[in-house]
C-alpha cells in the first residue's frame, strides 16, 4: 500500500429517513436510485468482505475510475471499504460508513482517511455531502 506523508480526512453525516438496514442496502445496490453505484457509467461489485469493486463515473467531461475492496459489511451498521483513484494519487484511502438508529431514521457519517492532502484530496468533501444529499432525497 502506498502512503503518503501529507493526507487528511473527511468526515460528513447526515440524518436520512429510512431504516438503517434500508439505508444499508440502498448504498450497496447499484440498481437503487441514491446507491453509491446508481447511474454511474460502469460498475463492477463482489459485495462481500474482500470482495473487490470498480466504478467509472462521469464528471466535468472524462470518466473517473475508483478502485477498492470491501474491508467490512455489517447490514445496518457499517460498511468499509478501501478507495483508490487518480484523485487519492494511488493512494489506498479507507471509506468507513457507520449507520445508527436516531429518530425514526438513520445518522449516516461517512469517514474517508488517507486521503492527500492537495486540491483533489479536499474535493471529496463535496463529493461525499453530494452522494449523501442524494440518498437523503431517495428516502424524503
Amino acid at each position: 500500500m502506498k502512503t503518503a506523508t501529507n493526507t487528511m480526512e473527511v468526515t460528513v453525516s447526515r440524518q436520512i429517513q429510512g431504516a438503517p438496514e434500508a439505508v444499508y442496502d440502498a448504498w450497496l445496490n447499484p440498481n437503487s436510485p441514491g446507491g453509491l453505484w446508481f447511474g454511474v457509467e460502469r460498475a463492477i461489485l463482489n459485495v462481500a468482505v474482500d470482495g473487490l469493486f470498480f466504478h467509472s463515473v462521469k464528471h466535468e467531461g472524462r470518466s473517473w475510475a475508483h478502485y477498492g475492496r470491501f474491508v467490512a459489511l455489517d447490514r445496518g451498521r457499517r460498511i468499509e471499504h478501501t478507495w483508490v483513484s487518480e484523485a487519492t494519487k494511488g493512494l489506498e484511502s479507507v471509506v468507513t460508513v457507520t449507520l445508527v438508529p436516531k429518530d425514526g431514521g438513520t445518522e449516516v457519517t461517512l469517514r474517508h482517511v488517507n486521503i492527500p492532502d492537495d486540491d483533489q484530496g479536499r474535493e471529496h468533501e463535496g463529493g461525499w455531502t453530494w452522494y449523501l444529499d442524494v440518498l437523503s432525497k431517495r428516502f424524503a
